[in-house]
């Protein structure tokens, strides 16, 4: 961990970071996770147990990452981005023991984008983007990009509604507009395009 400076951040003395890593400020790595060499991680971030997070992965601030979740080379993960237990990530669409495809010129990149949340045990197969405050399901097969704010379920995953950036359920009137009780943001469904938009 030569990077840090001063230790600000916590990790388990039964975890495992190696060196040429990059922890934020107040960040915690619980038991039996792995860092390993070239990542960042950024503040107030929560590794819990038996996280591996794979070289060079860039994971934003706020992030939080359950239990048994590994982040593999070439997925990113930006601020306030919450893994479920046990969700899955890829980074080789079309892997062969016999024919091994090592290395970052192999990885097909996947993107996670600000406030998205990925249920427990849900797949995202690498090459696709998760955009802003989207939802995926519980047990979902993400196959494809999952546009900002939508919910998507299943197997594959196809958009079932749309969320707020509060993580409320949102029922647009018959103009397209709907209103987070939360937050007091107001969202524009276009139906053609089948996107939703905040209203500023």
């Amino acid at each position: 961990m030569s990077e840090n400076k001063e230790k600000n951040f916590y990790v388990n003395q039964y975890a495992v970071v190696d060196d040429n890593v990059e922890i934020g400020e107040g960040s915690k790595v619980w038991h039996f996770s792995h860092v390993q060499s070239g990542t960042k991680i950024g503040k107030k971030c929560i590794l819990g147990q038996n996280v591996n997070i794979g070289n060079n992965v860039v994971i934003g601030n706020f992030v939080k990452i359950q239990n048994n979740v590994s982040v593999y080379e070439g997925v990113e993960l930006e601020d306030y981005v919450f893994c479920g237990p046990s969700m899955v990530f890829t980074n080789i669409l079309n892997p062969r023991s016999k024919y091994p495809q090592v290395g970052a010129a192999f990885y097909i990149k996947t993107l996670v984008k600000e406030g998205a949340s990925l249920g427990a045990n849900s797949t995202i197969v690498c090459g696709t983007t998760i955009g802003k405050f989207a939802f995926v399901g519980a047990g979902a097969v993400v196959t494809k990009d999952v546009p900002d704010f939508a919910l998507v379920v299943g197997n594959p995953a196809k958009i079932k509604g749309w969320y707020s950036e509060g993580g409320e359920r949102l029922k647009f009137d018959e103009n397209g507009y709907a209103t987070c009780s939360k937050s007091g943001v107001k969202y524009f469904f276009d139906k053609e395009k089948n996107i939703v938009t905040e209203v500023k």
